[in-house]
């Protein structure tokens, strides 16, 4: 019967699809009420990189049309701060204990319901280029052209339904290219969702050869907690991805000389990914790093200085990567626009989570701190679909993307979908919306050692509980410390607090059905 329902709505989409008027160029869509979705995903794109958010650090000017067109969510969070387990909330809009990916180890198991294939089988066009790391094969998706695993920067692999090809050039290139392709091949009758999903910001941030030179006159400002002691926090104290103490200098950092002289722990996979360059792109390289290893073999810098080198090293290279995603979200938004789709065609970017730019002295992410459990959410909508522009202050979470495709693509969420539109958000209608969010990281022991925890969220507070080998909570007033250094739990004038949190994070666990941890 359920089947039945979606393909009559699919009939009734592409009835409605097929009315646009014959004076319309190919490929506009301005009088259909079916609107088409473009899904732009980056990995680990910190909300402070973003200048629509943030200003301090670089410039967005495209990716931040998409706000200044549409709406910006403010409080935009995942349930799980880590690549695969927040890929697989966004397709199937449940918790990851829930849908099965609790961590990255796991494969996914793509035989599940996921939001491609309501849209597919309601008569969606249905694309997926970029990144996946989902290990299982991609259904629901017409076609699809992923990276394989984490994906290369330089001249990466993709695999698609004829297998895998090694493809020249700089991986956020070839995306959009692939991206811009297929919608220029795509079937014009039907509407269509497309996923662009981008490997970088992702570690080692290698930056495109025309953007290695863009920070170099740059000084960035160090974070306030950049030399944190972890005071009262044993967890952040016990974690592996500290800028001075974990950070290879070879691996994430570029320092390959020729003469072997710095070998690090990473050092060898750091250059299996420069081998895959070449000749061109090796001379670009060359020419930028060899003067920076140079001077930094020549100054040998120890304690506090290695320390803030590493720091802007990091920046310049992070940021520079995400040069090339704006770059790149400019050229689709710019055929979006000049081919007539811009006007019937929803605009997602978001990040798959969080980053940590030198807060705490970190890099990565994982904790349900601030800036890991933060997510960019940024939507363009069609005129007749516009509710507010400007911003959106409610506390919304990644288990919502699916539910709010499916509700402007007029499909209703199956009842296993734990997550809510946002559309009503949108149209200034926030009664009955969520007053706290519910997060939980499994992935333990890692590389980075992040213990697992639980926790709550809520306008002003947040409760952390830390588990398994420890047994730890950590209370933070968001007002008053926004920078979540002092830990509250256990103080007395807190108690009453404390105990209205630990009672509402039960019934959040009873609702999401997450009260046995027991099997991970």
């Amino acid at each position: 019967m359920k089947k039945a329902k979606l393909l009559i709505i699919g009939g009734l989409l592409l009835t409605l699809v097929g009315c646009k008027s014959e004076n319309k160029s190919e490929g506009s869509q301005e009088t259909s009420a079916i609107p088409n979705i473009v899904f732009i995903m980056t990995d680990d794109h910190a909300v402070q990189a973003l200048s629509c958010y943030d200003g301090r650090y670089n410039q967005t000017p495209n990716i931040d049309r998409i706000a200044k067109e549409g709406v910006m969510f403010t409080n935009s969070f995942v349930t799980n701060s880590i690549c695969a387990p927040s890929r697989a909330t966004m397709l199937t809009g449940k918790f990851t204990h829930i849908n099965g990916q609790v961590d990255n180890r796991v494969k996914f198991d793509s035989t599940q319901w996921t939001f491609p294939k309501a849209l597919q089988n309601a008569g969606y066009q249905t694309a997926l280029v970029g990144k996946w790391h989902l290990k299982s094969q991609p259904i629901g998706f017409d076609y699809w052209n992923v990276l394989s695993g984490q994906g290369d920067y330089y001249n990466p692999d993709f695999i698609g339904k004829d297998g895998r090809k090694r493809e020249e050039g700089y991986a956020t290139d070839i995306i959009t290219n692939k991206a811009i392709n297929w919608l220029k091949n795509r079937k014009t009758e039907s509407p269509f969702c497309l996923l662009v999903h981008h490997k970088a910001p992702h570690r080692t941030w290698m930056p495109d050869t025309t953007d290695l030179y863009l920070f170099d006159s740059v000084k960035f400002p160090v974070p306030d907690t950049y030399f944190d002691a972890y005071e009262n926090r044993q967890a952040a104290k016990e974690q592996k991805m500290s800028i001075i103490e974990d950070m290879d200098v070879v691996y994430d950092l570029k320092m390959l000389d020729a003469e072997e002289e710095i070998i690090t722990k990473y050092r060898k996979s750091f250059q299996r990914q420069y081998d895959r360059m070449n000749p061109q792109q090796k001379a670009a390289w060359d020419k930028k790093y060899n003067a920076l290893i140079n001077d930094f073999k020549s100054k040998a810098y120890t304690g506090k200085a290695l320390a803030l080198w590493k720091y802007q090293r990091y920046m310049e290279d992070y940021l520079a990567c995400i040069n090339s995603v704006d770059r790149n979200v400019g050229r689709l938004l710019d055929y979006l626009d000049e081919n007539n789709l811009g006007e019937n065609t929803i605009v997602v970017y978001t990040s798959d989570q969080g980053f940590y730019l030198g807060e705490h002295g970190w890099f990565d992410k994982r904790f349900m701190y601030e800036e890991s459990f933060r997510t960019p959410l940024l939507m363009r909508l069609p005129a007749h679909l516009k509710g507010q522009n400007g911003q959106v202050d409610q506390l919304v979470q990644n288990i919502d993307y699916a539910p709010t495709f499916l509700d402007y693509a007029g499909i209703n969420s199956p009842t296993a979908v734990q997550g809510k539109s946002l559309r009503p958000l949108i149209n200034g209608k926030n009664d009955q919306w969520r007053d706290a969010l519910y997060y939980h990281y499994y992935e333990f022991p890692n590389e980075h050692m992040v213990k697992r925890h639980y926790g709550i969220r809520t306008d002003n507070y947040k409760l952390i509980h830390f588990y398994n080998d420890i047994d730890v909570w950590e209370l933070y007033d968001l007002k008053k410390d926004p920078s979540e250094m002092n830990n509250l739990y256990g103080q007395d004038e807190y108690h009453a607090i404390t105990k209205s949190l630990k009672e509402k994070l039960s019934a959040l666990q009873e609702k999401y059905q997450d009260t046995d941890r027991s099997t991970y």
